[in-house]
């Protein structure tokens, strides 16, 4: 099913002293960017997450988060030594460096440092690691799966835009073949008298160049093939819509071709409504590429 590339779920869980909230926030992205937020004494974490995500997406920007603590039962706050060593050392050279340049700090206060990452920490027992991975797999498996949820569901919103602003394409091209038909004879007396003026000129030039001037002619007031093109692009994304695999970057490609084609219509068109035609589909295509820029 088609996908967006934006989402979000979480699922709370609690086990073995512990509780616990997984957090996915997914916007769009080239590629697959995954960036997780893990608690680093957890054994294994980072592979199992990537596993997961890998196996249902495959584009996006993804943040995901594992709050982790001990519950109210458990657990006793301590100082990590260590690491408050670590925050009095580069409190030092920090004053020290102020005061060589001549600036007065502030007296810093013992709830100032303890608010400092890393300093004060929750001690707990000993966690069965297997048990503990077991259980926050399973509340990933949960969040995962609403998250790709929330993506298949707006993945088909989007697919629904863009099929409605295919069509509002292919009305505009039907009114292009209208116009077109409607100035067939005035096109015609318009290329005759171009071709009078060639021909009324063309005292002692090659023959072959009048006919390569005659061609260029026809073919710069020609529109037939650009929107057949068009056309025949309508085609394609349908197509690429009703797959079920990741088909954004193809749209994304086929959106330039769109582009590339109305701005050929627009500089041949020698018609002021043809032109208008050009201009709204423009428009119409760059609404259509911000909608598929978020299609997995």
């Amino acid at each position: 099913m088609r996908q967006s590339m934006t989402g979000f779920a979480s699922a709370q869980g609690a086990g073995l002293g512990l509780v616990w909230m997984w957090e996915l926030r997914g916007v769009n992205g080239k590629g697959l960017d995954l960036r997780l937020r893990l608690p680093d004494w957890v054994e294994g974490l980072d592979p199992l997450v990537r596993a997961e995500i890998s196996r249902l997406v495959s584009r996006g920007n993804i943040q995901i988060s594992l709050k982790l603590n001990a519950d109210g039962a458990e657990g006793a706050l301590r100082v990590d030594d260590r690491q408050l060593a670590a925050v009095l050392d580069a409190m030092v050279q920090i004053e020290q460096e102020a005061m060589d340049r001549g600036l007065s700090l502030a007296p810093s206060t013992a709830s100032d440092i303890v608010a400092l990452r890393g300093v004060l920490t929750t001690e707990n027992a000993e966690v069965d690691q297997s048990a503990l991975r077991a259980l926050l797999q399973a509340d990933l498996s949960r969040a995962v799966a609403d998250f790709v949820d929330m993506r298949q569901t707006e993945g088909a919103a989007l697919a629904e835009i863009v099929n409605r602003q295919l069509s509002e394409i292919e009305a505009l091209m039907g009114q292009a073949e209208g116009i077109i038909a409607q100035r067939s004879d005035a096109q015609a007396s318009r290329l005759a008298a171009q071709l009078a003026r060639v021909t009324d000129n063309a005292d002692g030039i090659d023959p072959e160049r009048i006919a390569q001037e005659l061609a260029l002619i026809a073919v710069k007031s020609d529109v037939t093939e650009e929107i057949d093109r068009l056309r025949a692009h309508i085609t394609a994304a349908r197509d690429l819509l009703a797959k079920p695999e990741p088909v954004g970057r193809k749209l994304d490609f086929l959106c330039q071709e769109f582009n590339r084609e109305a701005n050929t219509l627009c500089s041949k068109s020698g018609d002021a409504d043809l032109t208008r035609i050009g201009l709204d589909l423009k428009t119409l295509i760059d609404q259509m590429r911000e909608q598929i820029q978020n299609v997995e």
